[in-house]
């Protein structure tokens, strides 16, 4: 969320970012100024009567101790009283649907960010590796999978539905291997700290990383009681908001932690896309890197955070790419994303494996996480970044495609057979 002296003092900007982001200004701001302007105004008008009352309250003190009729003014403080209640409700209502459109209003790009559309107008920003060559045509990992006897998303269905998919012995492993690998690997050498968080979020932690209210019909909701609890989209909310209304130690900045946790999404706005194979699933896996930082800090962290998530691809020889996304393709509340792109070549293309955000003040601001500098009393709000490192599943792909031989089989990457027991994956029956 953005402050709202920001809003009130940068309108101009705040719409130019709006359109930069492809929204219209009007559909998102409403009647944000004139709302602020009442606002201010039954604040002043409350601050105007509650003088007055003390006032009164003090011309009663003088009567009573000259022993004379106070009834009047009595009777004054009460109409007073009632004023106050009224205005402060009015400011209130307002308060409040001021806080409904800065909820919507997505965070200020950094002045880096390219100006775009759309994910045509990202810009590449470098790449590693090269592309494997094969003699032979390779194929998609959704037919590898079901010739492997390693990928059953037939069964799937029947369990559950579309967008889900079950794993066969090698297959499940390879999948637990790339969740060990990557943890192991943050943790021993990237420095972040292990967390295993709840599957179950309640509504408040969704709102703090921006998912609610305006990302309500991606999430899978869970009536419990009589409050909702959701199925976290990513690690990013449970772990984000584990110091929501806390106030960290300036010399613990920057805290790094990592999580593996199972995704729940209900794609809501991607009918027709990617259906086939396990791109874009219901349920998938995912190691999710989180940074709290100083402000000073966090673009320098975001490098950094960027940069250990590429470490997986590249220990894992898959050639991969990176992009900056323009203010079009970005998401609501970063002010900086790179993706990170795999090469599959079963369908040749580069295809999405993390997202990695620094979204400054914006998240830290609705779940009001903060920290307290040296040598200052006030507090100020902690930058929050996140990316995936990465998501296992399309990591999971990217070596099935990458790594597919000529007789049908698929070989581990070095890395992972100690972690499997196996250096090769060849069909079984399902």
């Amino acid at each position: 969320m953005l402050d709202l002296n920001f809003v009130r003092d940068n309108l101009p900007r705040v719409e130019e970012m709006l359109r930069q982001r492809g929204a219209d200004p009007a559909a998102v701001l409403k009647d944000f100024a004139a709302i602020d302007i009442r606002r201010r105004e039954a604040i002043t008008d409350a601050e105007r009567l509650k003088s007055q009352r003390n006032k009164a309250s003090e011309e009663i003190g003088k009567l009573k101790k000259a022993g004379q009729d106070v009834s009047a003014v009595m009777a004054e403080t009460k109409t007073l009283r009632e004023q106050i209640q009224e205005r402060e409700t009015v400011a209130t209502e307002f308060d409040g649907m001021l806080r409904d459109i800065l909820s919507g209003i997505p965070n200020m790009p950094h002045s880096s960010v390219p100006v775009g559309h759309g994910a045509e107008e990202n810009v590449e920003v470098r790449r590693w590796g090269t592309p494997p060559k094969f003699d032979f045509t390779p194929k998609a990992h959704w037919d590898l999978g079901a010739e492997l006897g390693v990928l059953d998303l037939e069964r799937a269905v029947k369990l559950t539905g579309a967008r889900f998919a079950v794993y066969w012995d090698l297959g499940a492993k390879l999948e637990r291997a790339l969740a060990n690998f990557m943890l192991d690997l943050h943790t021993r050498e990237h420095g972040y700290t292990e967390v295993l968080p709840p599957y179950l979020v309640n509504s408040d932690s969704m709102y703090g990383t921006g998912q609610l209210p305006k990302f309500a019909a991606d999430l899978f909701r869970v009536p419990h009681g009589e409050k909702d609890l959701w199925l976290i989209p990513t690690a990013e909310v449970p772990v984000t908001n584990l110091y929501r209304d806390e106030v960290l130690d300036a010399g613990r900045l920057p805290i790094s932690l990592t999580a593996y946790t199972p995704c729940f999404r209900s794609e809501a706005g991607s009918y027709g896309k990617d259906v086939r194979g396990i791109i874009r699933q219901h349920q998938f896996h995912k190691v999710e890197l989180v940074k709290f930082a100083r402000p000073e800090n966090s673009y320098e962290e975001h490098e950094k955070l960027t940069r250990n998530a590429e470490t997986i691809l590249q220990k894992l020889g898959l050639h991969y790419r990176v992009v900056t996304l323009c203010t079009g393709d970005m998401g609501a509340a970063s002010a900086k994303t790179y993706d990170i792109e795999v090469w599959l070549p079963g369908q040749q293309l580069f295809r999405e494996i993390s997202s990695c955000s620094n979204f400054e003040a914006y998240q830290a601001r609705r779940a009001n996480i903060r920290y307290r500098p040296e040598g200052k009393n006030k507090t100020e709000f902690v930058h929050t970044l996140n990316g995936s490192g990465l998501a296992v599943g399309r990591t999971w792909v990217a070596i099935v495609e990458n790594y597919q031989q000529a007789d049908g089989s698929v070989l581990i990457p070095e890395v992972l057979r100690s972690y499997i027991g196996a250096d090769r994956i060849t069909p079984r029956s399902l």
